[in-house]
This record gives structure tokens, C-alpha cells and sequence, in this order.
């Protein structure tokens, strides 16, 4: 595994994403999803209280499942999560043995929390997007889109460019993510266009995209966990997917 990491490639971010993290983070704010320190060192644990309590207990399986399965593979990991916000979950990942683990995210204000809120050793955190060519001079394991692929498109550039940067045999995951059909995207656009425009945003609906299932067809993936299975409806476990890909 070469872990070797040469930050000095690592570039700002361009305009495109600027905008999109200033967007972002004014609807975050408006949503109640941004955190104190001390409320961030806890998550996914949040007070019952709060808002968005259920979600997080959503994202807190979801995560657990996650990192028990990394943990099975009983071999050092080089982790890249791809949209990692304020970096909840990418400390999580690197609490797994012989881990080293990357976040990435464009959101600036959320980068530098999470820089100032989890300081581990094994754990660095970029304000960039995800450029295979930055990346050039390290490999990845295990690559992560933690309810940050829809923002993505086409899905397939950031897929084959992650890809890209995988060892052999190694894997992609997605997780907390929703995956449409032919019948409900359209649909589900508008609902995403209409939530923003409530918020008083409704350029962030540009940079939101709504991708399908079929949006795969060519890859080597399996879903873990479907929602629409029969299983996860009598469970009421997630209304997301994960998926897993292969290079």
C-alpha cells in the first residue's frame, strides 16, 4: 500500500466550488445541520432533542456497519471519503486498525472545523475537490461517498476517477445515499428544487443531481442494502442505499 501523500499537490479550489460551498453551508445553516465542536466530537450521538436525532440515528447504523466490514478485511486500509463535510465519519474510519484515512470535501468552513475538532494521527482532512491527477502519487483501498454523490455529475466521471485511484481488488462504497428510477426522478427533482427555493436557495438545486440505480449498468456493484427490499421495510433499518463497487 503506498501511503505516501504529497500535500504540496494539493490545489484550491476552483470558483465552480467555491460557489457551491457557499451555497451549501448557508442552506446547512438554515436545515440546523451545522455543530458546535462538542457536538460534532459526538456524532453520530445527538441529543434526542434535536431536530435531526432520527437521521443521525440513520447515519449512526449505517456508519457502525460500515466500519465493521472495513474491520473485517484485517489489513491496513488507505480510506479516501469523498465529500466528507465537517468529518464525522471519516473519524470513525479512523478509529479501524492500521487505518489512514483521507477527507475531502470543497465546503471550507466545515474542513477547517473538522481539522480543529479530530486530530489524529492517522486522519488529514483537504479543502479541494477530488482530482485523480492530485492524487497521483498515492493509491487508495477503500474510497467512501457518505451522502455526498449526489452532488456529482455525471456520476460516472467521479466514479471512474476514483477508480482510477484504486488498488487492485479494492472497493468503492456509497452509503446514505438515495437512488431513483425512470418513474420517481423527475419527481424528486422538483421536490429538491421546491425544499431549496423554501430555504431561499434555489441555485443549490444545480448542484444537486438525482441519479439512478441504472446509472451503474457497466460497473461491478452490489447493493447491500436496498431500502425497497422487504427486509429493510419490516426492519425500518434505512432508507438508503449502499452500494458497493469493484474496480
Amino acid at each position: 500500500m503506498n501511503t505516501h501523500f504529497d500535500d504540496s499537490a494539493i490545489l484550491p479550489a476552483q470558483t465552480f466550488e467555491k460557489e457551491f460551498g457557499h451555497l451549501y453551508i448557508k442552506v446547512r445553516q438554515c436545515e440546523q445541520r451545522l455543530y458546535t465542536d462538542e457536538q460534532l466530537r459526538q456524532l453520530p450521538y445527538i441529543d434526542p432533542s434535536h431536530i435531526h436525532h432520527k437521521e443521525w440515528k440513520i447515519r449512526k447504523r449505517s456508519a457502525e456497519r460500515l466500519v465493521n466490514y472495513l474491520s473485517k478485511k484485517k489489513k491496513p486500509l488507505n480510506i479516501l471519503e469523498i465529500g466528507c463535510g465537517n468529518g464525522w465519519l471519516s473519524a470513525k474510519l479512523a478509529k479501524i486498525k492500521g487505518a489512514i484515512v483521507t477527507g475531502l470535501d470543497v465546503n471550507e468552513f466545515e474542513i477547517k472545523q473538522a481539522k480543529r475538532v479530530f486530530n489524529k494521527i492517522n486522519l488529514r482532512f483537504f479543502c479541494d475537490e477530488f482530482d485523480a491527477e492530485k492524487f497521483k502519487s498515492v493509491s487508495f483501498d477503500i474510497v467512501v461517498f457518505a451522502a455526498s454523490v449526489q452532488y456529482f455529475n455525471p456520476m460516472r466521471d467521479i466514479l471512474d476517477k476514483a477508480l482510477s485511484n484504486l488498488n487492485p481488488l479494492d472497493e468503492i462504497h456509497i452509503i446514505d445515499t438515495n437512488f431513483y428510477t425512470p418513474l420517481n426522478v423527475a419527481g424528486a427533482a422538483q421536490r429538491t428544487l421546491e425544499h431549496y427555493t423554501k430555504m431561499g436557495y434555489p441555485d443549490l438545486a444545480k448542484y444537486y443531481f438525482h441519479h439512478r440505480l441504472d446509472d451503474l449498468q457497466g460497473y461491478k456493484y452490489k447493493v447491500l442494502s436496498n431500502p425497497n427490499s422487504i427486509i429493510n421495510r419490516l426492519r425500518k433499518d434505512s432508507p438508503f442505499y449502499w452500494v458497493r463497487i469493484n474496480k
